[in-house]
């Protein structure tokens, strides 16, 4: 029996041409070359104004924040729900998560809990698009207008998702990508930092060189400790293949999800999946179950048959206040959070995937169900 992967690339030989250019050729004056096309590119598609290319969405995260001055002292409100890689860049600068709770459909930021918890030392707003959900993008602009605080879209999930008519991680102070190879788009491991913001984006880009300014003259001169979160110019050649791709690349990962919604219909009145609400678009990057309360969810079970029968699961995301690690708050009160995360998890979904695989995940569901 073949083993149905949680999650796996699709690399054609598009993008296996474009490596052995890049390889072969871009060295010299070409060796930024496929790095600069695939930021144009990138941010065409976003809409943005400016892109620069990472060697992780992590490196983007930090470098936006570093930019934006935040320092020891300062707080930056996110979901409680999110992998640690959206937190660790904050704790990095010396600043304070401060853990909210989320939206019981959307798993995603509650407007209101960030709201409240707005203090003098606030100074960004992470936004998480979880798994393809999208966060309530026009409450939480408008929270971050009255109360002049950035707000930051973390996409690394979201590529390809849609809130009202704009992608997301082009609508906030500047938005974040991953190109790891689980993500709809991969280059293996990397990032994006994109923004409309000319002042940021320098900023962005001087840190990004080890603080050598664009414009400086005297080699070797840099203005301030930056860092090197570049990506290489292989890496970004097979994303240039990848973005060729991005429509196909998306439309599939949406017309698994609709497999799935068809395949557990059956068990429609005991479970909810990711979802996607007027006026939006959901990628479906991952595939999410989320049993009711009553349904008595045992994870550990399922995710066990799963593995006797040759699938992949994935656990939810766990609270990062439940993690206990050193620089992240364990004192929080996050009910939504607590509630969901035990009782969900993680479907397979890949693009060669077909009916047939979905069928088999399903099957599993559904015997599991009627235990």
């Amino acid at each position: 029996m073949s083993r149905i992967y949680y999650t796996k690339p699709s690399i054609t030989e598009l993008e296996v041409s474009y490596a052995t250019d890049a390889a072969a050729n871009g060295w010299g004056d070409q060796c930024y070359a496929y790095i600069e096309k695939f930021e144009r590119g990138f941010a065409n598609y976003l809409g943005a104004q400016y892109a620069i290319a990472t060697s992780s969405c992590t490196g983007a995260m930090h470098m936006g924040l570093a930019a934006l001055g935040l320092g020891r002292g300062d707080e930056v409100i996110l979901a409680d729900i999110n992998w640690i890689a959206t937190a660790s860049p904050v704790v990095h600068l010396g600043a304070t998560p401060v853990l909210v709770d989320i939206l019981p459909e959307t798993w995603c930021l509650d407007p209101e809990k960030v709201e409240a918890a707005i203090t003098p030392r606030t100074k960004a707003i992470i936004a998480t698009h979880i798994y393809g959900s999208l966060c309530e993008m026009e409450a939480l602009m408008d929270i971050g207008r009255r109360h002049g605080i950035p707000v930051i879209e973390d996409a690394a999930e979201a590529l390809g998702s849609i809130f009202h008519g704009k992608r997301a991680g082009s609508i906030g102070a500047f938005g974040t990508f991953s190109f790891h190879g689980t993500k709809t788009l991969t280059t293996g491991e990397g990032g994006m930092f994109v923004t409309s913001d000319p002042k940021l984006y320098e900023r962005v880009l001087t840190l990004s060189n080890h603080g050598r300014a664009k414009g400086e003259s005297r080699q070797f001169w840099s203005e301030r400790v930056g860092f090197k979160y570049k990506m290489s110019n292989i890496q970004a050649a097979i994303g240039c293949a990848q973005l060729e791709r991005i429509d196909e690349l998306v439309g599939k990962k949406r017309a698994i999800f609709a497999l799935y919604k068809d395949a557990l219909a059956p068990l429609a009145s005991v479970t909810a999946m990711n979802v996607e609400h007027a006026n939006t678009l959901n990628s479906y990057w991952m595939p999410t179950l989320v049993f009711d309360e009553q349904a008595g969810f045992d994870r550990d079970a399922l995710l066990r048959m799963f593995k006797a029968e040759n699938i992949d699961g994935r656990v939810f995301f766990w609270p990062l206040s439940k993690l206990g690690v050193e620089g992240i708050p364990s004192n929080v009160n996050t009910p939504v959070a607590y509630g969901i995360s035990p009782r969900a998890i993680n479907l397979p979904s890949y693009h060669d995937m077909g009916a047939a695989e979905v069928q088999r995940v399903a099957n599993v569901l559904m015997s599991f169900y009627d235990r």
